[in-house]
């Protein structure tokens, strides 16, 4: 029999199971516990799946983000791709059961668990979202070798142009920098840069951070994780003023050419809306399209976490376009925490 209990002390128990567990990413560490409390004030609710013997079969980290504008979710995990239930078929059925338990509880909007692959639950499967997956070859010349010729052209452009691609934990301001612009530009509000601060030193062996620069100045930049033998790019954004050059191409293969000399296989593109411009710019490198297994449970069974996207949240993305850039960074972090 499997019951469930919460995570008390033993972080390094916890990280060691999440390293072994098949289906386990980066987003199941128990690190993103203290970024989510300290950095973005969230309470988290941690289950471990035992068995009789008190052995670990199962974990899903969730994280509850509430807000009198937006509703009141229930997230495995908020702002990531991944985080939901992992472990032994029983072990992932009674943290589905635990997690919906505790969303009746709270009475949530909205209960999301956000898996790698399908999981057997009476829960709702959401196709909102998509990843895009390139695999790598051995070596990063094969990988330029098979890109088309005017993808090669593209990727050149910068580099003709002077632009120069920059790694290192040295890089968070200048990924900030760029990160915080380009929100703005889109009507989105941005992450506090304590948020990726934070993540550089909880995560610093496992995070990449990445910049373009033109002449001394940041114009594209990106951060993202390594796990087993693949690298996720979670954010990036190059700023508009400089497309003409096309840093954002520089940018990606700069991580892509990277990630194959370090000898790891695939290469994710994050997250998309299937048909956006973003997602049609991840499918021209070669790569291929992969569900997201997400799952929900909600009033009504209509509800989802709130996005700039959303017909009645429109006036937002219109309002913060306007906003000068020193306020809207400055206001971005009290409003974007809960819109997980």
């Amino acid at each position: 029999m499997i019951s469930v209990a919460p995570l008390d002390g033993s972080l390094s128990v916890w990280d060691a199971f999440a390293a072994a567990v098949p289906g386990s990413t980066f987003c199941h560490l128990s690190g993103w516990r203290a970024v989510m409390e300290d950095v973005l004030g969230h309470e988290c609710f941690y289950a471990i799946a035992c068995d009789d013997a008190g052995a670990w079969r199962g974990l899903l980290p969730l994280v509850r983000v509430r807000s009198a504008l937006f509703g009141d979710y229930l997230v495995s995990l908020p702002f990531l791709n991944s985080g939901g239930p992992v472990g032994t078929p029983d072990a992932v059925a009674t943290l589905v059961e635990h997690a919906t338990t505790l969303a009746r509880h709270f009475r949530v909007d909205l209960l999301e668990l956000r898996t790698r692959g399908p999981v057997e639950s009476g829960l709702r499967l959401s196709q909102r979202k998509l990843t895009v997956r390139l695999e790598l070859p051995l070596a990063a010349e094969d990988l330029w070798r098979a890109f088309d010729p005017k993808l090669r052209s593209q990727i050149r452009r910068p580099q003709r142009d002077g632009l120069v691609a920059r790694f290192g934990p040295d890089q968070v301001d200048a990924f900030y920098d760029v990160f915080a612009r380009n929100m703005r530009s889109l009507g989105t509000p941005v992450l506090p840069r304590a948020f990726f601060t934070r993540l550089a030193t909880t995560f610093a062996g496992l995070i990449v951070f990445g910049a373009v620069y033109r002449s001394g100045q940041p114009v594209a930049a990106g951060c993202g994780f390594v796990w087993r033998d693949e690298f996720e790019m979670t954010w990036a954004s190059s700023l508009r003023v400089h497309s003409r050059s096309a840093p954002n191409m520089l940018l990606y293969w700069s991580f892509m050419e990277r990630a194959a000399t370090a000898g790891l296989r695939t290469f994710n593109f994050g997250r998309s809306t299937p048909g956006s411009g973003p997602h049609e710019f991840k499918r021209r490198w070669g790569s291929r399209d992969e569900p997201l297994w997400w799952y929900d449970r909600s009033v009504g069974n209509g509800a989802t976490t709130p996005s700039p996207q959303d017909p009645a949240l429109a006036w937002g993305p219109r309002l913060w376009k306007r906003l000068p850039l020193g306020l809207a960074t400055a206001l971005g972090p009290s409003i974007v925490r809960y819109l997980p």
